[in-house]
């Protein structure tokens, strides 16, 4: 039987035949410029799920009667199918003995996330049901979105025209049209949103305190505190990003879907060099289906990662090789309305400069625009690079209004597609409560149709400036 020979910082590691189709050519790579003892983020996926029609039934105990419901009325996958059943127990066991942790366990994608050294991947690799063994993306994140200092407040005044109830969050709300999906009497409540970020701190701020919370995980540090606490990991970009699409403080803030119920999860590791792990936001995207989510909002766009890794480059940004972009798009095929920044890559003449999972076919991706709804010059744009348009629509992502996370009745001003997209997302919910029965198709089809670019989409600029009400009474 022909050998396979492996070199690992000096190190031979020889496998049995087969081992070149069993590592993908990313994990080789890096296993090649590692030291033997380092500990490696990977990717085991599993040949099979055992007896899948004898097993279907355990798929029950992981997904909600609300999910399976949300599925009949919106999903193109209606009910419960092969993806829903958990990995072969004895499979993950078997495993769980060979690494030096299990960090995830994805039934969608058949497979276990570990941290393994290479002596222990190659004894993965041996493992007669394991299909592929690859590395776990560990993702950068774009430029950082400032906090804008409050002398620059009174230009957020002066276009905004704060009304009494929203006081200097009317601008970004007005420009979408959400006070008039209010005056309908749309407040978001009965859908359920999931927020996937860095963890949310100061839940107890005056505009967060009515939130209807159903559930919240810490899927960075395995726990269900999602404050900062004394875990990894800095809240102060999701509670702001919360505040905006659910904040409700009336003279000071007033988010869309201020009576939405929310899942919170907190997917990024802000004290890593290399942020977030994409496992985090897939295992996040499960659990937020399986327990109902109508929508998923992620203010979180990736592509290349830290050095020494390699990673995603802008060829692919196709809506099917990320990870993130794949689960994503499980996501909306089962009725979820997936919500994401398209990132603060800026403008590039000859490429894209989007961020996984905005990418996907099925995903609503959001740029920025400011107060007078001109495009940030930090919006990501498009095309994909399979050649459709991306972003989808724009929101205000300049000088928005959130909390000041660091206090409990403070507020502050933010730039970044960030803050556009819950903005966004907090639209997708007001027409949600308006038509349960419409589909992540028929969403994105009324808010692209109804934008104030729909007649000439861009790369620039997609379908244009979101138009709630309009997009509300679409046919």
């Amino acid at each position: 039987m022909s050998k396979v020979k492996l070199f690992v910082g000096g190190l031979v590691l020889v496998s049995q035949a087969g081992f070149a189709q069993v590592v993908s050519p990313r994990l080789a790579r890096r296993l090649e410029s590692a030291h033997a003892g380092d500990s490696q983020l990977v990717w085991v996926f599993l040949a099979d799920k055992g007896d899948a029609r004898a097993r279907l039934g355990e798929a029950r105990n992981h997904v909600s009667s609300r999910a399976l419901d949300r599925r009949a009325r919106r999903g193109t996958a209606r009910s419960l199918r092969v993806e829903d059943i958990p990995p072969v127990p004895d499979y993950v066991e078997s495993v769980r003995r060979r690494v030096g942790r299990v960090r995830h366990v994805s039934a969608w994608f058949n497979a276990v996330s570990v941290e393994a050294t290479a002596v222990q991947i190659a004894a993965l690799a041996r493992l007669p049901f394991v299909r592929e063994l690859d590395v776990v993306g560990r993702f950068s994140r774009g430029p950082e979105e400032p906090r804008v200092s409050s002398v620059r407040a009174s230009s957020v005044e002066e276009v905004s025209r704060p009304s009494p109830s929203y006081g200097s969050s009317f601008g970004q709300n007005e420009q979408i049209g959400v006070p008039a999906l209010h005056d309908a009497g749309l407040t978001g409540a009965g859908v359920v949103i999931a927020v996937f970020d860095t963890g949310f701190k100061k839940l107890g701020h005056v505009a967060l305190d009515h939130l209807s919370i159903l559930a919240r995980w810490d899927f960075v540090n395995g726990d269900a505190a999602v404050g900062n606490n004394q875990d990894r990991g800095d809240g102060g970009h999701g509670a702001s990003v919360l505040s905006v699409i659910g904040g409700f403080a009336p003279g000071e803030l007033v988010g869309p879907a201020y009576a939405a119920s929310y899942l919170l999860a907190k997917t990024e590791d802000t004290q890593s060099e290399t942020p977030v792990e994409e496992d985090n936001w897939a295992a996040a995207a499960e659990w937020a289906e399986a327990r109902g989510a109508d929508i998923i909002t992620s203010s979180l766009g990736y592509l290349d990662f830290d050095a020494p890794f390699g990673g995603y480059t802008f060829r692919d940004m196709d809506g099917k090789t990320a990870l993130t972009t794949r689960a994503a798009q499980m996501a909306a095929e089962l009725g979820v309305v997936v919500v994401t920044s398209a990132g603060n890559g800026g403008f590039q003449p000859g490429r894209n400069t989007l961020g996984a999972p905005a990418d996907g076919a099925l995903v609503l991706s959001i740029g920025a625009v400011d107060a007078f709804g001109r495009r940030a010059e930090f919006s990501s744009v498009g095309r994909t690079a399979d050649g459709r348009i991306k972003p989808d629509v724009m929101a205000q992502g300049v000088l928005v209004k959130g909390i000041d996370p660091t206090t409990t009745n403070r507020y502050s001003l933010i730039d970044g597609t960030s803050f556009a997209c819950p903005l966004t997302a907090g639209v997708v919910a007001l027409l949600l409560e308006a038509h349960p029965e419409w589909t992540v198709a028929r969403i994105r089809a009324a808010l692209r149709s109804t934008a104030s670019n729909a007649t000439a989409p861009t790369r620039l600029m997609g379908w244009g400036i979101v138009n709630g009400p309009e997009a509300l009474m679409s046919r």
